[in-house]
């Protein structure tokens, strides 16, 4: 009897991995992109910036693009990289990105072109979705929220 308790065991833990797998796999899922009215901040055009053109803003204007960027975010990205930009271990923590250059250029890769592995979309190409203004916003509070801006 000791060996059916066992095999029963590990089915049902292989049935439990199986379905949290799966789940995980469908985290990504369809996700809808929502449309941000980004009407409040400073407009940037049609051309991409390569750095964030917000970093060095500050007072009030600055205070509405973190707003407007914590929006954008959790309508946006918090299903996959996290509450609160805190990810949780599916997608990358944004919040880690380098404030400069090289996580800028990371970003707007990613931004602009997705994620696909083996055919399946793990990240829309936000670009397509969102102007400009709303995905520096979403950057410029990530940069915010990051831990060691505390």
């Amino acid at each position: 009897m000791e060996k059916v308790e066992r095999n029963i065991c590990i089915l049902t833990t292989v049935a439990l991995v199986s379905v949290l797998s799966t789940q995980l796999a469908f985290a990504h899922g369809d996700v809808t992109p929502q449309s941000i009215d980004t009407s409040t901040i400073p407009t940037l055009g049609q051309e991409w910036s390569e750095t964030n053109p917000y970093r060095e803003l500050d007072g009030d204007v600055k205070v509405e693009i973190e707003r407007l960027g914590a929006s954008a975010y959790n309508q946006n990205c918090a299903r996959c990289h996290g509450l609160e930009g805190i990810s949780g271990g599916i997608a990358p923590d944004l919040r880690m990105l380098e404030p400069d250059y090289d996580g800028d250029e990371w970003y707007v890769y990613r931004v602009q072109n997705g994620a696909v592995r083996n055919g399946a979309v793990y990240m829309p190409k936000m670009t397509e979705h969102l102007n400009q203004e709303a995905l520096w916003a979403i950057r410029t509070w990530l940069e915010s929220v990051a831990p060691d801006n505390g």
